[in-house]
């Protein structure tokens, strides 16, 4: 490493390693007047024990997300890693925002369910994709993102002890939302087959005989991911309707996390769960304004489903936020009302189509294998051939993790461009399967994604 380097891996490392000092306070006894009196030196820093829930669930340590934030790594880091957009929503939508805001009522309190300008929204736009009429009042919910729906539908219909089948790689925040609740998860994970010259994401296959060894009588739900964060698979409707035929013989309740649904590349068909044969009853759609908008800080999703599973979600929901943010709403119902006379998605697709494009031919100019994305905006870079030293200074977080652990923060210092570990995404017992691969977001504009292109061909060097 250079000089430069060198001084700013250190500062980082200070910032990784350092931890709060215990707060030393005095200790205090009740005098004969009735007031404290001090008696001398002791560590209040724990007083008072938190929950046992929050040791389950990795929801104490030291995530992925906090390992590789921009302020641990170099200014100048191209941020590839975090799945959020470097460019605005549309102005059409955040001019609805700005109405919605100079307004009386959408400053005020939303029904829990959600305004009703926007539950029309949905109506009307989701309708002929599910193949149904929607009823706004029992088979629609706002929530504030697609994130807290869930966990809803977690606090709504899990029982201690309560099985939930789960694909790997998976959602990071699954896995603590169940956990919460009294759930456990079980693992089944997507087995890569990438000896092909050009793997693609259907190449991550499930195995359905492990599939059904792994639901037991205490199995209760199981989360679909289509398509698939961090995989980009798009699940096939063969996949799907052998997943439909289990959920059917073991009764489980199906979340089929569609957030990534508006897009779908190369003109594959993204099957809505909930509309195979007996599924309606069984199913809850998710799905998010931030993804479709380019609004992931706005924290507003939807949940679609029979009034089965919509009703006691609303009950969760309710005591969880009340009701989720109201002129952001307002905003988002604008966004559906006006996105098919606007060509809005259809657009938006060939957009992410570009920038994707622009991703991979970096990748294939440095000869380097990766899974190619069907939907969602990630892709999985094989760094298995990345070779960095092993007297490397690696800071303590990487340290008893993944080999792709340190391979990203590798080239995060070294090249300047920061990617997610996929083997985060795994339970211990699998993260092998997962260590060989790094996340690439490429929902940032053009001009970022050239560059960043440009510095990894600097890891031909760094390649065996």
């Amino acid at each position: 490493m250079t000089l430069l380097k060198v001084t700013a891996f250190r500062t980082i490392q200070r910032r990784l390693s350092s931890h709060p000092p215990n707060i030393v306070t005095h200790r205090f006894m009740s005098s004969s007047s009735g007031t404290l009196v001090q008696t001398g030196n002791a560590d209040r820093s724990k007083l008072i024990p938190f929950s046992s829930r929050l040791r389950g669930g990795r929801a104490l340590a030291q995530d992925v997300w906090s390992i590789y934030n921009a302020a641990n790594l170099p200014a100048d880091c191209i941020n590839l890693g975090q799945g959020y957009m470097n460019f605005p929503p549309p102005k059409w939508v955040t001019d609805a925002a700005d109405d919605a805001l100079k307004s009386l009522l959408p400053n005020h309190y939303s029904h829990p369910k959600g305004r009703i300008r926007l539950r029309n929204a949905i109506k009307n736009f989701y309708e002929k994709s599910f193949n149904r009429d929607l009823d706004v009042e029992t088979e629609i919910l706002v929530t504030s993102g697609a994130n807290q729906g869930q966990y809803s539908v977690f606090t709504a219909f899990l029982e201690h002890g309560d099985e939930v089948i789960m694909f790997e790689p998976f959602f990071d925040q699954y896995l603590p939302s169940v956990t919460f609740n009294g759930g456990t998860p079980v693992y089944v994970p997507l087995h890569p087959q990438t000896d092909a010259v050009t793997p693609n994401n259907s190449n991550w296959k499930i195995d359905f005989d492990e599939l059904r060894r792994a639901i037991t009588p205490k199995a209760k739900m199981i989360i679909i991911n289509t398509p698939h964060n961090p995989v980009g698979k798009v699940f096939t409707r063969e996949e799907l309707e052998k997943i439909a035929v289990l959920a059917e013989e073991f009764n489980l309740l199906v979340m089929a996390d569609e957030v990534y649904d508006c897009l779908v590349f190369d003109g594959k068909e993204h099957v809505r769960f909930a509309t195979l044969p007996g599924m309606w009853d069984r199913t809850v759609t998710v799905l998010s304004a931030g993804k479709a908008f380019a609004a992931t800080g706005w924290r507003v999703g939807w949940l679609i489903g029979p009034p089965s599973i919509i009703c006691p979600t609303l009950a969760a929901c309710t005591r969880i936020v009340f009701c989720s943010n109201s002129p952001l709403q307002e905003a988002a119902a604008a966004g559906l009302e006006q996105a098919a006379e606007r060509g809005f998605f259809e657009n938006q697709l060939k957009e992410y189509q570009e920038r994707r494009n622009v991703l991979l031919s970096a990748f294939d100019r440095l000869g380097m294998k990766y899974s190619h994305p069907e939907g969602s905006y990630f892709v999985l870079l094989d760094i298995s051939r990345v070779k960095f030293p092993e007297d490397y200074p690696f800071p303590e977080s990487v340290q008893g993790r993944g080999r792709d652990f340190k391979a990203c923060w590798f080239i995060a210092l070294e090249i300047g461009v920061s990617s997610i570990p996929v083997s985060e995404f795994y339970c211990e017992e699998h993260f092998t399967i997962g260590e060989n691969f790094a996340r690439f977001a490429f929902c940032k504009d053009e001009e970022t994604l050239r560059k960043a292109g440009e510095r990894l061909q600097g890891l031909a060097k760094y390649l065996v």
